[in-house]
């Protein structure tokens, strides 16, 4: 059975992933628009709803999304990726069935404790290579 939403802490499967590590050491928007090109390519493949959280800088969260598209938040300064996936996960995994794929061990701990199943970032990459052989 496929989630029905797949939730990424961006930065954990960046740091995570050497290609995309070396990617961010140049310049970190190639890191982050190579992981959402991978997710919208899942999303498309699978029909699985995906979200990407990034930590950011800006006075408010900033939410991203066209139709068709996977959805992007950046956090607001002072606040982390993982706050918003973890409040994701509390308000919607009662509701449905969500992965959320992170490396961080606390966010997966508090994320499955509100109901929500995870995966490591090396988990997502088999994930994301499974589907695309299909």
């Amino acid at each position: 059975m496929r989630p029905h939403y797949l939730i990424v802490d961006g930065h954990s499967v960046i740091f995570a992933w050497p290609e995309l590590r070396d990617l961010h050491g140049r310049r970190t928007s190639l890191a982050r628009d190579t992981l959402v090109r991978k997710l919208r390519d899942f999303q498309d493949w699978t029909g699985v709803q995906t979200i990407v959280v990034f930590d950011g800088k800006g006075e408010a969260i900033d939410a991203t999304s066209e139709p068709g598209e996977i959805q992007v938040f950046y956090s607001r300064a002072g606040q982390t990726a993982d706050s918003i996936v973890e409040r994701l996960a509390s308000k919607y995994a009662s509701r449905f069935r969500l992965l959320v794929a992170t490396s961080d061990f606390l966010e997966q701990e508090t994320v499955v404790a509100c109901g929500a199943e995870c995966i490591s970032a090396e988990g997502l990459r088999g994930l994301l290579e499974e589907a695309r052989s299909r």
